[in-house]
């Protein structure tokens, strides 16, 4: 059996027409685990000891608006790699937009890596061929990593990650600029800003 899929060269900032590509349905893998326990170390670890990744999911902080909580998001001295790719997305996507516009591109990264149908990382669903409008050969083009917009879009990334704040687009994976009309026969969720998000 064969299935038509419809998509947008970049589904972002400059989304194109619409070419049409046959591909085959990938047959169900099924696995199966058993649960491993492994016991805790008897010696107690210093807390200084142990180190955390820079987007630890942690408990979601409270805030009264989505500016609070960016203004809340720790500046971490360096960021790992895949969020240096989600915070990249967001800066290079939606750096104009309001925080909600730009959260809603971060949240659109967050649930194609967590979907299955997409790359498992942020930077493999980012640098997934003809995805996103910006990136070139493979890379990013460079960050003014001292602007606030790029400091912004950091924050926004680690929001999107741990889910802390909900957008209004949540399950959305599509996106693309509303000054263009791809045509996609997707279900639309909303209109935020200056782009249209899709499931």
């Amino acid at each position: 059996m064969l299935t038509a899929l419809f998509g947008a060269t970049g589904s972002g900032a400059f989304a194109e027409e619409m070419i049409p590509a046959i591909i085959e349905p990938e047959q169900k893998v099924e696995f199966v685990s058993e649960p491993l326990v492994q016991p805790l170390p008897e010696k107690e670890v210093e807390e200084d000891a142990v180190e955390t990744p820079d987007f630890a999911e942690e408990a979601p902080m409270s805030a009264a608006s989505l500016a609070e909580l960016v203004r809340a998001q720790p500046a971490p001295s360096e960021l790992s790699r895949d969020l240096h790719c989600l915070a990249g997305a967001v800066y290079f996507e939606s750096r104009g937009e309001t925080l909600n516009g730009q959260l809603a591109v971060g949240r659109v990264i967050v649930a194609r890596k967590k979907s299955g149908r997409f790359p498992d990382s942020y930077c493999g669903v980012v640098f997934q061929r003809s995805q996103f409008s910006f990136v070139r050969g493979n890379s990013m083009p460079s960050i003014r990593k001292g602007s606030n917009a790029w400091k912004r879009a950091v924050a926004i990334a680690q929001i999107a990650h741990s889910g802390s704040w909900t957008s209004p687009v949540e399950g959305a994976l599509f996106f693309h600029a509303a000054r263009v009309s791809p045509r996609w026969r997707l279900t639309r969720i909303a209109r935020v800003d200056n782009h249209v998000f899709y499931r």
